[in-house]
């Protein structure tokens, strides 16, 4: 299985990390060790805010478990949980009054052993109640009520453990294969990566649309923006054409035009905040 070291602490995928933490307790918490061959961490977060706030977020290539509760959510009181497939687009949630999320961000990868039935690729794009996916469906109130942060993640714990996610070799792959596309920066291509594993390309869309919900050319692009989206917050004085070059592009204005068209505005624009 992929190897596990903890909850990730980069914030690669939220734009403008620092303002957002300004408006929002943002927490990441490890699973319990059963568990954590198959997800990332546990993301916790509350606020109490005066006046609305939007956050922006480029989504990992990761289904999410989502429990939530907060002003028009639905049922505010008792709240509700969501699955949410793959985001292909900027992900912009607006948060207002008082609220409480808890998360389960899967590896990718690490879905499909809880939710055996169906290809990944099936939630991509989509946001489902989490009772039209698994059954017991989850229980909102037992994750959300507790004040104690603890006590949510034990809830958390609870609730997957008993969901019994089944052994998957292929699961298991497709987490190294994609654990290996956002660690090592010389997996540029499709066909090289289906060469290194000894597979054709087929074969490993085939794995990826199945386990993973997307393709291996989505996945490493995808890594590719997280990480000039994280130089851009930086700070202006980034070496864009050095960066470019650093991930694999053939030029500055390919890594601009990828950039621009996932987040709708230009680098330099983030850059200068």
């Amino acid at each position: 299985m992929a190897g596990h070291e903890g909850p990730r602490r980069d914030t690669r995928g939220i734009v403008d990390a620092p303002e957002l933490f300004t408006h929002v307790q943002f927490r990441r918490r490890e699973p319990a060790p059963e568990l954590r061959a198959y997800l990332e961490h546990y993301w916790l977060i509350d606020w109490d805010l005066s006046q609305p706030y939007a956050s922006h977020l480029v989504p990992h290539p990761s289904v999410n478990l989502v429990f939530e509760r907060y002003a028009g959510c639905g049922d505010e009181e008792a709240g509700y949980a969501e699955v949410s497939g793959i985001g292909l687009e900027l992900f912009t949630q607006k948060l207002e009054g008082r609220g409480r999320v808890c998360g389960v961000q899967f590896r990718p990868g690490g879905f499909r052993p809880f939710a055996p039935g169906a290809p990944v690729s099936r939630w991509t794009g989509r946001r489902l109640l989490a009772a039209d996916v698994f059954a017991p469906p989850a229980p909102p109130a037992a994750v959300l009520d507790p004040e104690a942060e603890d006590d949510r993640v034990a809830a958390l714990d609870a609730y997957l453990l008993a969901l019994g996610p089944e052994p998957d070799p292929r699961a298991d792959r497709a987490m190294a294969l994609v654990d290996l596309v956002r660690t090592d920066r010389s997996v540029l291509r499709v066909d090289g990566l289906a060469r290194a594993e000894g597979v054709s390309a087929r074969s490993l869309q085939r794995l990826f649309a199945a386990y993973v919900g997307v393709g291996p050319k989505w996945v490493i692009l995808r890594y590719r923006i997280h990480e000039a989206l994280e130089r851009a917050g930086a700070g202006p004085d980034v070496d864009w054409a050095g960066l470019a070059a650093d991930l694999g592009y053939s030029d500055q204005a390919h890594l601009v035009r990828d950039f621009t068209a996932t987040l709708g505005v230009p680098p330099t624009a983030l850059g200068a905040r």
